[in-house]
């Protein structure tokens, strides 16, 4: 079928434009400057700019800048948008002009277009849609108010179903007593209680410094316009905008203590990046640890069986692989390398703008987003369903010559040293090697080293 188009018109010309596009000429010259990827900008962002769009219209209909038919129109366009409708006349490339001016021009032409067909008159999307605004304060601001929604109401959420399982399985196999591990190597004895409780730890520490860092995204450049000064926005635009913002959206949102700097910088999606890479070291470190604990079955670890998803090979019939923890790891490899990309375009701050907005908003929600999967995907179908092998748990105990760490206070380092080395030489138990060569009564060897004992710490003597 062969495609139609129409004549659309901006500063610069005319131009053909898809006939069916709800966009304008703008929109039209983005597309074809930037075929970069095919990369478009996360449709939570896109959303995030409707709301903006919204609020911004209810303030200046309410500041008496905009007249309530076109403040209608204009809101009930935006409402569409933000309930996931038209989200296909946002094609702009995320490797676009630094400022985001291309993505806040499409946003305002689609509403624009819309809120026209609503009206049934014209509702322009410089004049009307961008009253009182800029790109340059609309794209921060926008960042701002996408990540804060998307941390608030799915990563939080999703960090604390992660801590409940973590606990409930702790309740569950906590007692379990397995060989501890440093360098890779036999260590004391740990109960799965202790081990776990690190995890549990790291996520909650996480989850903690993100909704720390996340608390600034609630203020916002909005106001301040082109370079902060607010030219061309009422000085009471500010105020007001995160008032509406802040109903519509059910997050508490203020006017930036200072808007030259959340025009010129991206210092608070850089600090919250760091935090959500954390939270990606966290989930690696336990992803890793699951699928140590898990290998073999027969030549590795075997300590925990993880739960079978699927088929782990095209060639070996009945193999079985620990593919969550395997996809929570290239998870967090991603995040770790947005937040990198997001450190770079921090960076890109000059004079009175950072001219690397939409890298930073796309890192920065793909990061929320995965983590907020990833942690839901770990706590389901890895932790919450493992089970525990306590077969090998007490064979490996029973062989682990580290225990004889807890003779030291009786017969001193360099004896323990060498009942060890011959335990692992002749794959002895080190109670019967310890038997053998001390005068310790056997019954008194088994309660010095019973793992379990060992697990609480202390002195033996």
């Amino acid at each position: 079928m062969t495609k139609t188009y129409r004549t659309e018109h901006d500063s610069m010309g005319e131009l053909q434009v898809p006939a069916d596009a709800m966009y304008q000429a703008q929109t039209q010259r983005a597309v074809n400057n930037f075929t970069i990827s095919s990369l478009v900008m996360p449709t939570s962002f896109i959303r995030a700019l409707a709301h903006v769009k919204r609020a911004a219209a209810k303030t200046n209909n309410k500041l008496g800048y905009l007249d309530s038919q076109r403040f209608v129109a204009i809101s009930k366009a935006c409402s569409e948008i933000i309930n996931g409708q038209h989200l296909e006349h946002f094609p702009v490339d995320v490797f676009q002009t630094g400022s985001g001016t291309s993505s806040n021009m499409n946003a305002n032409e689609v509403i624009a277009t819309r809120a026209s067909e609503i009206l049934g008159e014209k509702v322009h999307p410089n004049d009307h849609v961008n009253m009182g605004q800029s790109s340059n304060d609309v794209i921060p601001t926008t960042i701002h108010v996408s990540a804060a929604i998307a941390i608030e109401q799915s990563l939080q959420p999703a960090l604390d179903h992660l801590l409940s399982v973590i606990e409930a399985k702790i309740e569950q196999i906590g007692e379990h007593v397995k060989t501890g591990r440093t360098h890779l190597m036999d260590a004391m004895p740990i109960t799965f209680a202790q081990s776990m409780s690190a995890w549990r730890e790291q996520v909650a520490k996480a989850k903690h410094h993100i909704h720390a860092s996340a608390s600034q995204l609630n203020q916002l450049a909005q106001g301040g316009t082109a370079v902060g000064t607010g030219i061309n926005a009422d000085p009471r635009f500010a105020e007001l905008f995160a008032h509406e913002l802040s109903q519509q959206t059910n997050v508490c949102f203020m006017p930036a203590d200072n808007l030259f700097f959340q025009i010129a910088t991206q210092d608070t999606a850089v600090a919250v990046s760091g935090q959500l890479k954390t939270l990606a070291v966290a989930l690696m470190k336990i992803a890793n640890d699951l699928r140590w604990m898990n290998s073999g079955p027969l030549s590795g670890l075997g300590e925990i069986e993880l739960e079978a998803l699927q088929p782990g090979s095209s060639i070996m019939p009945g193999k079985v692989n620990p593919v969550i923890p395997e996809a929570t790891a290239m998870a967090a490899a991603q995040v770790i390398g947005n937040d990198a990309t997001i450190t770079v375009a921090g960076q890109s701050g000059n004079f009175e703008l950072n001219v690397m907005l939409p890298v930073v908003a796309y890192n920065l929600l793909q990061s929320i987003e995965i983590l907020t999967n990833t942690s839901i995907a770990l706590a389901d179908k890895a932790i919450a369903s493992f089970r525990v092998n306590e077969h090998n748990l007490t064979h490996s105990l029973a062989k682990n010559p580290i225990l004889v760490t807890a003779l030291n206070p009786v017969i001193g380092y360099e004896k323990a040293a060498a009942i060890a080395k011959k335990a692992y030489a002749e794959q002895k138990s080190i109670l019967d090697v310890a038997a053998a060569e001390t005068d310790i009564d056997y019954q008194e060897l088994k309660v010095l080293l019973d793992p379990t004992k060992l697990t609480q710490g202390g002195i033996n003597s």
